[in-house]
């Protein structure tokens, strides 16, 4: 994710999940609706600042003013997307809805203010609820032809590597394209909460080291023992693809089945 800093510390080191909060230091995520019928919608939605006006500069994480992840509550229909701002500061973006209590997060860094946040926000979606168990499985997980496969341990308050790698029908894919900055944008949110953690890319595309593919490496620090929601997206053939993986890690060390990938129907997607 964002290469933020500034974050809170929990009490293991790790840094504080954001997006726990609609509010944060005076900024506020405000929605138009918070209630949606079912299907392909419209979100607008402001930004406030502490004089309670609509902000209007931001500056630029990964490429872009504002990332917007939408999630329902079971952690299905994951959706990582970039709205388009009027001149007056409302944004706009569609979303694919499903019925069931979703979570939205605006990821932002408004002029003036010293760091990166997440704000985050409850929506509805009206219609008969399914919800779905928390996925397992195995380490990797496939997007059509696809696999990615997970290396590394998620822990807590400590730092660490996860590495993700990308083959194609059993080839190892060595041409990925750029994607907001990187090779992969790798969001994690907390199963319970939906805390949003701040994952860092390691290496950019262009600085002589980083190779595209077909490991894409990042850093990460769980806030706390628990189970988490990875959801990776990598570009390739001019194609946005999400794979998902479920992480178990506890307060002390993690276990011999840490991670789980997921391979059923809370699998990868592509979009362009």
């Amino acid at each position: 994710m964002n290469n933020h800093s500034g974050h809170d510390m929990t009490a293991h080191g790790g840094a504080r999940p954001g997006g726990l909060s609609v509010s944060e230091n005076g900024y506020a995520l405000e929605l138009d609706s918070t209630v949606f019928p079912a299907g392909v919608r419209t979100v607008t939605f402001r930004v406030t600042g502490p004089d309670g006006r609509p902000v209007t500069e931001f500056t630029p994480e990964h490429e872009k003013k504002l990332h917007f992840i939408a999630v329902r509550r079971d952690t299905t229909g994951f959706q990582h997307v970039h709205p388009v701002m009027d001149g007056q500061g409302t944004w706009s973006v569609g979303l694919t809805l499903e019925p069931g209590d979703w979570r939205f997060f605006a990821d932002i860094h408004p002029v003036g203010h010293s760091a990166a946040m997440t704000l985050g926000i409850d929506a509805s979606v009206a219609g008969p609820y399914d919800p779905r168990p928390i996925p397992g499985g195995s380490r990797s997980a496939h997007v059509g032809e696809y696999t990615v496969t997970l290396d590394g341990e998620l822990l807590p308050g400590t730092a660490s590597d996860l590495t993700l790698t990308v083959s194609r029908n059993g080839r190892p894919v060595t041409d990925l394209q750029p994607y907001l900055g990187a090779y992969g944008h790798l969001v994690a949110l907390r199963v319970g909460d939906l805390g949003y953690l701040h994952v860092h890319p390691d290496g950019e595309p262009g600085d002589g080291v980083t190779e595209p593919g077909p490991g894409i490496t990042f850093m990460a620090a769980a806030p706390s023992g628990g189970v988490y929601r990875l959801f990776l997206d990598f570009r390739h053939e001019d194609v946005v693809r999400t794979a998902g993986f479920t992480v178990r890690t506890t307060a002390t060390a993690p276990g011999p089945d840490a991670a789980s990938g997921h391979t059923g129907h809370h699998g990868g997607h592509a979009h362009h």
